[in-house]
């Protein structure tokens, strides 16, 4: 078990404003991991288009076979090849896991970021990435995908909740104010 890294795992539904915390998160310190990427990763090696469509099919494909942990237990390898002491991980999906993060780093915590549906539907639309929904039938079934998966559990037992509703200078102080906190009582 690694005791010398500060490890934060994000979890939240799509547009929420992981990324935002992530990118806040680096202009302090901290390395990204994101598991999506692992996903998006996954569905390239299969010849796949990135959209939301296949992303999902992938990352449900992934889990029957792998298990729930399946994801997060790729990305401790590449926590653990990082020489930073500070890593953050863009979202976790399950308690499964958080479980595996938990049983790897001691310095693990673990952070919900929330933001109301339209909100969320509405920064997606903005952000544009190949595989977030154009249309809100889309988006709701994405999010229906997700909870299927575990993420609404993985919310409601987060240590800490982040709330993104308001201008992003806001959220952006909320993030620096947690991630303070955090590392003030971290004991590596």
């Amino acid at each position: 078990m690694n005791v010398d890294k500060l490890v934060i795992g994000l979890t939240g539904m799509p547009g929420a404003g992981k990324t935002v915390f992530v990118e806040v998160a680096k202009t302090v310190g901290y390395v990204a991991v994101s598991m999506g990427d692992v996903i998006r990763e996954e569905t390239q090696k299969r010849g796949l288009e990135l959209n939301p469509q296949n992303v999902g099919k992938v990352m449900l494909d992934l889990r029957e076979v792998g298990g729930d942990d399946v994801i997060a237990e790729r990305c401790v390898p590449k926590i653990e090849a990082i020489s930073s002491d500070k890593i953050v991980i863009d979202g976790l999906r399950s308690l499964n896991e958080v479980e595996v993060f938990k049983a790897n780093f001691v310095g693990f915590k673990f952070v919900a970021v929330h933001a109301a549906s339209m909100v969320r539907f509405a920064r997606l639309n903005l952000r544009g990435r190949s595989d977030d929904p154009k249309l809100f039938e889309v988006f709701h079934e994405r999010d229906m995908r997700e909870l299927g998966v575990g993420l609404g559990s993985a919310i409601a037992l987060s240590e800490h909740v982040v709330v993104n509703g308001g201008s992003i200078e806001v959220f952006n102080t909320e993030v620096k104010k947690y991630l303070q906190l955090t590392e003030a009582t971290w004991k590596p």
